[in-house]
Formats: C-alpha cells, sequence, structure tokens
C-alpha cells in the first residue's frame, strides 16, 4: 500500500481557499499523542486502458492530499491517502474496496464506470460517501446510489449539452451524428442514461460505433461512419483512443465536426492527434491548468513551490484536486461543529452544499437528499492553435423531461 507524505513546502495560498480549507488547532489525539489521522481510500488506474488519463488524476488528487496536509490538514487532523492502482479491473476494485473501508477509510475516491456502479450496493450499506472520475448519471441519483457524488457534469449531461449544441447550430436539414464510444460501461453512459430519448426529442438522426479495447486503427469504423453520412462525431473514450480516431479521420479527409466529451477533452489528445484535433470541439467540466481562475491558480502555486510546472498536465489534474476539495469541506464541517466524522454526517454536510464556489474551475455545485448531480453546467471549448479555448460560457444542461 502506498501512502501519501507530506512535503515542507508551503506555496502561497489565495485568500479564498484559506477560508475554504482553514484549519483550527487540536483535534481528537491519537495513540502517540497527535492529532488522530482522517483516513480516505482511493483506487486509480495507473497501468490498465486508460491510465492515459488516470495517471494524471491520481497526480492531482496525492497532489490536493499533500498541499492539505502541508497547511496542517482538515482541522488540525492530517490526511492518510490509501490508495493502489486496480488497472480498471472490476473485482480488484471490489478487493481494494474491502480493504481501505475495514482499514477505517471514511470517505472513498474511485475511478471507473463499471466498478462504480458495482460498488455502489455496498457503499451505502457501508455509509461510505463516495465520489468517482466516472460520471455516470445514474451515479447522481440518491434513490439508486444513496451515498455516491457526482462533483462533475454527468456524460448524459455533458452529451445532451453536445447534441444541443449541435441542433442549435446546425442549420437546416437532419443532423447525423455518430457516437464512437469506449467498448465499456463507460462508452455507453451518455447513451443509456437519456441520450438517445434526447437526441430523438431533438430530431438528431444517432447512431453508436463501438471502439474495441486496444484497437490501432479505426478506419473500418470510419468507413460505416461516412456511408451513414454523419456530419457529427461524438467521442465517449479516453484521449488515447481518441487520438488515433482521429488521426484515421484526417488520413481519410473525413468532413466532420468532432466533438470530445470530458475525458477526451484534454492536453494529450493534442499532444497525440497533433494537427487532426486542430478544431475540435470539447465538452470540459473542469478548467484546464492554463486557465487563470483562482481554482487553477491555487494548483500551479502549488506545483511552482515544489519547482513543477503545468506541463505535462490535464483538467484532470483539476479535476481530482478539486473533487478532494468538496469531500475535504463536508469534512471540515462535520469536525468544526462538533461532530464524529462518520460517513452519515459527511453524507449530511454534502446535502446542504448549495452554489459551493469552486473557484471558477466549474460552476457552482448543489447538493440535496434528493439529488446527488452537484454540477450540470460547463464549458465549451475548441482546439485552437493547438490549445483548448473555451468558446462558450458555461452552460447548463437542458432539463430532464
Amino acid at each position: 500500500m502506498t501512502r501519501s507524505r507530506p512535503t515542507r513546502s508551503k506555496p502561497h495560498l489565495t485568500a479564498a481557499l484559506l477560508l475554504l480549507l482553514a484549519t483550527a488547532c487540536g483535534g481528537d489525539g491519537g495513540g502517540d499523542g497527535g492529532p488522530e489521522t482522517i483516513r480516505v481510500g482511493a483506487i486509480f488506474d495507473l497501468t490498465g486502458p486508460t491510465a492515459d488519463v488516470g495517471t494524471d488524476y491520481a497526480d492531482g488528487m496525492r497532489s490536493y492530499v499533500d498541499w492539505v496536509n502541508t497547511q496542517g490538514g482538515i482541522e488540525g487532523r492530517p490526511i492518510e491517502l490509501m490508495y493502489q492502482d486496480y488497472a480498471y479491473q472490476v473485482p480488484r476494485a471490489e478487493q481494494l474496496y474491502r480493504q481501505f473501508v475495514t482499514g477505517g477509510a471514511v470517505v472513498f475516491m474511485g475511478w471507473g464506470t463499471g466498478d462504480t456502479e458495482a460498488l455502489s450496493r455496498y457503499i451505502a450499506e457501508d455509509e461510505v460517501p463516495f465520489s468517482s472520475a466516472s460520471l455516470s448519471h445514474i451515479l447522481g441519483d440518491p434513490a439508486e446510489a444513496p451515498y455516491n457524488f457526482l462533483v462533475a457534469t454527468s456524460y448524459t449531461d455533458q452529451f445532451r449539452i453536445a447534441l444541443d449544441w449541435i441542433a442549435s447550430n446546425h442549420g437546416e436539414g437532419t443532423p447525423v451524428v455518430a457516437l464512437m464510444h469506449n467498448a465499456s460501461p463507460f462508452g455507453l453512459s451518455p447513451s443509456r442514461y437519456g441520450g438517445v430519448e434526447f437526441a430523438e426529442a431533438l430530431g438528431i438522426d444517432l447512431t453508436l460505433y463501438e471502439m474495441p479495447r486496444g484497437a490501432v486503427d479505426f478506419t473500418a469504423e470510419f468507413s460505416r461512419i461516412r456511408q451513414s453520412g454523419a456530419q457529427y462525431v461524438v467521442f465517449q473514450n479516453t484521449s488515447g483512443p481518441a487520438a488515433v480516431a482521429l488521426q484515421n479521420a484526417h488520413t481519410l479527409g473525413l468532413d466532420a465536426t468532432f466533438i470530445c466529451l470530458n475525458w477526451c477533452a484534454n492536453a494529450q489528445l493534442v499532444r497525440i492527434a497533433g494537427d487532426a484535433a486542430e478544431g475540435v470541439m470539447g465538452t470540459i467540466p473542469y478548467a484546464p491548468l492554463g486557465v487563470d481562475v483562482p481554482g487553477t491558480r491555487v494548483i500551479r502555486e502549488y506545483l511552482d513551490a515544489k519547482g513543477e510546472s503545468i506541463e505535462g498536465r490535464t483538467n484532470a489534474f483539476t479535476q481530482a484536486w478539486w473533487t478532494f476539495a468538496v469531500f475535504a469541506e463536508a469534512m471540515r464541517q462535520v469536525l468544526a461543529g462538533g461532530d464524529e466524522l462518520t460517513g452519515a454526517n459527511i453524507k449530511a454536510a454534502l446535502e446542504t452544499f448549495t452554489d459551493f464556489d469552486m473557484q471558477g474551475v466549474t460552476v457552482p455545485l448543489t447538493f440535496t437528499p434528493t439529488d446527488h448531480l452537484g454540477a450540470k453546467g460547463l464549458r465549451m471549448f475548441r482546439v485552437e492553435g493547438g490549445e483548448w479555448v473555451p468558446v462558450t460560457e458555461f452552460i447548463q444542461a437542458p432539463a430532464m423531461e
């Protein structure tokens, strides 16, 4: 097991973030007379099929924990992050979840859609507040997953925003859209929970195309897409496969507008795809680190203090940092109120968040006892000159009928 360790570096902090995670003296005493640690479990994909984005996400989460601990922890209590690589294997995720919860984790940070959905029943039984890098829409429904919380726009809402943008900008005629998706529950999530029905309501001709795992060429899929007359191709995949697909489409001269949902709309896609990425649109819930807002400044200051830079970092780093920050604030509120740090109390604190300020990295978050879809909006970006440039303000997902 690997555990995060605090460093001696102390970055300069924005006043807003100091208020967000201000620490107090004391806390419950540990067996050695020191403050009791707060144990948090996490699984990361560092070697599996989504490691292309999973590694940066893991770095963002570990860095946030390090940053908090250098400031004295949460209400004087340091965080102990218990984590391992699960290589995108559901049985391994279940094993590690049980190991870390038995080891005292009061909060859990997950990764994939398949494993998070599989774990949701155990999460509820154990009363462990859980946030995942998966943005499956069903995980934001407390009736289905009462201890799961989404702190970024769900895949379904991202897809609906993209489809609404297509319908609004298409002009005359029927928009024909191809959804190229990862061969997994993650890949199917945007269409499974309302995406197909929304496309039908908008009069969009939508067809799904699976992207086989490990494929190094998608020419066959693009041959069928070309025959369908698709003018738009939406990717629900990570940056590596999407970049390969863009290069294939570029070589074939396919005339279409390409849109990446969350996990391929990042700097890594541009690095891999090169010129083929130019003009690609992206639904990006969390700001890339090059976007200057208070919530990215604190990350850049942290990296600067450690002699590092944002080079090679993506918006996955931002998303992981701020995902943990939301749960840290809930834990701070529980401790500041003099209550025991239990899963039920952390859940109750999260459900009081109304327009919680995310320092410009994403829309303000609101959770209620009946709605754990904290964010329902995002900005759309486009690759211009090799950089992701925002082309809209924050857009709210169209209301579900």
